[in-house]
């Protein structure tokens, strides 16, 4: 029987390689001069941080990380922002964390939007993805046009299609 899963992953490398190019410009760009400004990323605890020298140069790091991650098709919605917090020497240091997978709300969300949608399809929630299976490959690819058309509060992917 036709499925696919329901799942909210982020591609760690491409992210990586976002972070290497965000090095790169503000190494580059003449209003980062002088500034103690950096950002780095922690694989094993999928945060990013970020220091800034003040509100400005921390809003720009975050334009430049927003620009990087939609030229290289990484979803910003799975960023999760922390405060933030004046350090030593009057820097301002952020956590970033990377949301991936589906919680129980989240998942809670995607099937009832499934149900409501009145298709012969079929939902079952496995810890942090959601498994659609259906009879016809139409409603399946209606489901998916449905989803990512009727959920923008987070990133959805559609993996493990099986016909």
């Amino acid at each position: 029987m036709p499925s696919f899963d329901v799942v909210s992953q982020v591609d760690m490398q491409e992210l990586d390689n976002v972070i290497n190019q965000v090095k790169k410009e503000i190494g580059q760009r003449f209003d980062f001069r002088g500034s103690k400004s950096s950002i780095s990323f922690d694989k094993v605890k999928e945060q990013i941080k970020i220091n800034a020298d003040d509100d400005m140069k921390l809003t720009a790091v975050h334009q430049i990380l927003m620009t990087k991650m939609a030229k290289r098709s990484v979803d910003h919605r799975s960023l999760d922002k922390g405060e933030a917090k004046a350090g030593s020497q009057g820097i301002l240091a952020q956590v970033v964390t990377v949301r991936s997978g589906l919680d129980k709300e989240k998942a809670k969300k995607v099937t009832k939007c499934i149900k409501e949608m009145s298709l012969k399809v079929t939902t079952e929630i496995r810890d942090d993805q959601v498994r659609v299976t259906g009879k016809k490959i139409d409603d399946l690819q209606q489901v998916q046009s449905n989803l990512s058309s009727q959920i923008t509060e987070f990133s959805l992917q559609f993996v493990n299609q099986r016909s």
